[in-house]
């Protein structure tokens, strides 16, 4: 009995060993772009939410001053004397910096964006990985994925390999409708895209307007990120971050069966 032991311990380390088979799952462009996008959209956010310092408070239309009444206050010190906070203090004025960062961040999205969206339709990355089918988008398939992101349900093994319905909707919408409309009402803020295109302004419903439609942006894209990176730690963490940085995943589904079968022969023996 006691010579059988070191064979079971060899049989099984040697079914773990292969249990794991390694695949590729992420092309070397996704990664680059994924990782630029995360690095520059968190330096739009901290330099956006430094430039709302000098004016915490929105509104509708082409102008908006302390003399009108906002939609949306924030109720935050600013970095303005001229803004009344109610506030007995005001913030270092930090926009020379933060609107320096803030813009070649943009520029850099902006190219990062094109790069990806040329590379994935000419490459069909869009229609393979994307785009849902339509039988997809039944109410059925619909109802299920949306039942188990509320229950925070782990996903199943087949889908580390693919997208579901509920995040492919998503990716569209951020990929092109969000990004887009945050590049759009970005330029629509700045005096010489007005000048130079007026009715790209006006479309929006005015300088104010795009201001606003920024911010509302913004927000869509931060809760986008949270409830992205919570169903990445309910997925399994490291393993879907090793893939997002090596474009590896290991295949946690090889053969079962046989795995089964080996491990009860290796017992037996």
């Amino acid at each position: 009995m006691n010579a059988s032991l070191p064979i079971a311990g060899a049989a099984t380390r040697s079914v773990e060993a292969r249990g794991s088979v390694v695949r590729s799952r992420h092309a070397a462009l996704v990664r680059v772009t994924h990782w630029l996008t995360t690095l520059v959209f968190f330096a739009l956010l901290i330099s956006g939410g430094e430039i709302v310092l000098s004016h915490p408070r929105f509104y509708w239309g082409e102008t908006g001053n302390v003399n009108e009444r906002p939609w949306l206050n924030l109720h935050l010190p600013s970095s303005r004397d001229t803004v009344p906070t109610g506030y007995g203090y005001v913030l270092p004025d930090q926009n020379g910096w933060s609107r320096y960062l803030h813009f070649q961040a943009a520029w850099l999205l902006v190219a990062t964006g094109l790069i990806y969206a040329v590379w994935g339709w000419f490459r069909g990355h869009f229609r393979r990985n994307v785009f849902p089918a339509p039988s997809d988008l039944s109410f059925r398939r619909l109802s299920v994925s949306i039942g188990q992101h509320l229950r925070f349900a782990r996903p199943a093994e087949e889908e580390a390999w693919s997208y579901n319905v509920l995040q492919r909707i998503a990716y569209l919408a951020v990929i092109f409708i969000l990004f887009p409309l945050m590049i759009w009402t970005g330029l629509a803020m700045s005096f010489g895209f007005d000048a130079a295109f007026p009715l790209a302004v006006r479309l929006l419903g005015g300088q104010q307007t795009a201001r606003s439609l920024h911010f509302l942006v913004t927000a869509l894209l931060v809760l986008f990120v949270i409830v992205h990176v919570v169903m990445i730690v309910i997925a399994g963490f490291r393993r879907r971050m090793r893939a997002m940085i090596t474009g590896k995943m290991s295949d946690g589904t090889w053969n079962a069966g046989q795995q089964t079968a080996e491990r009860a022969g290796a017992q037996e023996s």
